[in-house]
């Protein structure tokens, strides 16, 4: 018989019967990304107990502390990083944030490189933002130890090329390359969408990581899934973490906790601020939708007339109509809060997310200001990577690096020499 003080890891039949919960909501739980299974050494699927018992109070509304906090650690490191694309400066701040320093961030839009300077004098950063287009700096005279770039995802042209760097000009993974080309850092940090896995057949990603390798860089790659990175917020993005071969640098990612941030934690004491409204039709139809809900909450005339012709169409389109949940993470959000094809209303008031709202879930500061319009606030903010995710990315490079230990919430994959 197990009990609470010898039961670690079981099956899913026997974690049922332990939190008295049918094996179906587990398996529910497991399908919405808030609880994972591992395997046990028959490589059965088991459950970690502690784990389920604190995602149940969650969803049940009640855990014992309010687990959102923006990381930040109090030392500070000998480390320089490039920052290109650099956004709004989620990836930047929670590099920042790890103990890394930055001699360049480059960003394109006007906005978002406002947002970065306002804030690095706000803050006492003294950052070196370059407004602009990345292909006319000249990284030839620059030195740092690690780039990073959220370059997007483009496609290469294959008609009768080899696919080497210079084939791939002409697109943002290209100034990326040429970057670690000039500057050689000890470190080339790429972050895309889960996407780029598939991308054109999976060709994409394979350009990339032989570009790569004929730069001297061995690359190692992981979807890391925000929600279990102190992220309130379901969201995937591929990692690519290249060092450079002379170095013989191991490959560091974080290992996902075992608890997810709930949006009744992050919204907890969030400030007000200017945010979308509905329609006075949308209003009343999302006035309809339960907490967790989305359109098929509505009755089925209500369905037909909101959906149109998407009503008979195939697919469970669950992010229309959608009311977010207090007790999970929210979904994966875009740069419109109110957009039809990925509803985010509020848990329990009928309206979209606010700028602010949008801010704690991808774990900004209260006193992270954005700049420009409203629409262009929220853009910044969905476009970003979430600072905590970016905290612990950057705190692998520094284990990786050197500067900090290798810890037990660390996954380590070793280059492999030639020589051995």
């Amino acid at each position: 018989m197990h009990t609470n003080e010898t039961v670690d890891c079981c099956k899913i039949s026997e974690a049922a019967s332990i939190l008295g919960v049918s094996v179906d909501t587990i398996r529910r739980w497991e399908k919405m990304g808030l609880i994972k299974a591992s395997r046990d050494t028959n490589s059965h699927r088991v459950f970690n107990i502690d784990e389920l018992k604190r995602l149940q109070q969650k969803v049940s509304g009640h855990h014992e502390k309010n687990n959102y906090r923006v990381l930040v650690s109090k030392e500070r490191y000998a480390v320089s990083c490039i920052d290109l694309f650099a956004g709004a400066g989620g990836t930047a701040l929670g590099f920042h944030n790890a103990g890394i320093e930055h001699s360049l961030l480059a960003e394109i839009n006007r906005d978002a490189s406002e947002t970065l300077r306002a804030n690095s004098k706000t803050f006492g950063f003294n950052w070196n933002v370059c407004e602009g287009d990345v292909a006319g700096i000249d990284f030839s005279n620059m030195t740092a130890d690690i780039i990073q770039a959220g370059f997007p995802c483009q496609a290469f042209s294959y008609a009768g090329k080899s696919l080497g760097f210079e084939d791939t000009r002409g697109t943002m993974f290209f100034e990326f390359a040429r970057a670690i080309k000039e500057i050689q850092p000890k470190i080339a940090i790429g972050e895309n969408v889960r996407g780029l896995l598939t991308h054109d057949g999976g060709k994409t990603l394979n350009t990339m990581i032989k570009v790569l390798s004929d730069l001297g860089y061995t690359t190692t790659y992981k979807v890391l899934r925000a929600q279990y990175f102190d992220v309130p917020q379901k969201r995937e993005r591929l990692i690519l973490f290249a060092t450079r071969n002379d170095l013989n640098l191991p490959a560091v990612f974080p290992r996902e906790r075992d608890y997810i941030i709930s949006l009744s934690e992050a919204f907890e004491g969030c400030p007000d601020s200017i945010g979308q409204s509905y329609t006075e039709r949308k209003r009343r139809i999302m006035e309809l939708i339960p907490e967790g809900g989305y359109w098929r909450s509505l009755p089925d005339e209500l369905q037909r007339e909101y959906m149109g012709a998407s009503y008979f169409l195939g697919g469970g389109k669950t992010g229309m109509a959608r009311r977010l949940s207090w007790n999970q993470p929210s979904l994966t959000f875009t740069c419109n809060p109110a957009q039809k094809q990925t509803e985010l209303c509020h848990p329990s008031e009928t309206r979209p997310l606010n700028v602010r709202e949008y801010a704690r879930i991808q774990t900004f500061p209260d006193s992270w200001a954005f700049s420009g319009s409203m629409c262009s606030q929220y853009k910044q903010i969905g476009n970003a990577v979430p600072v905590n995710l970016g905290y612990h990315v950057g705190r692998c490079a520094l284990a990786a690096l050197g500067y900090i230990d290798i810890t037990d919430d660390m996954d380590v994959v070793h280059p492999l020499l030639e020589d051995s």
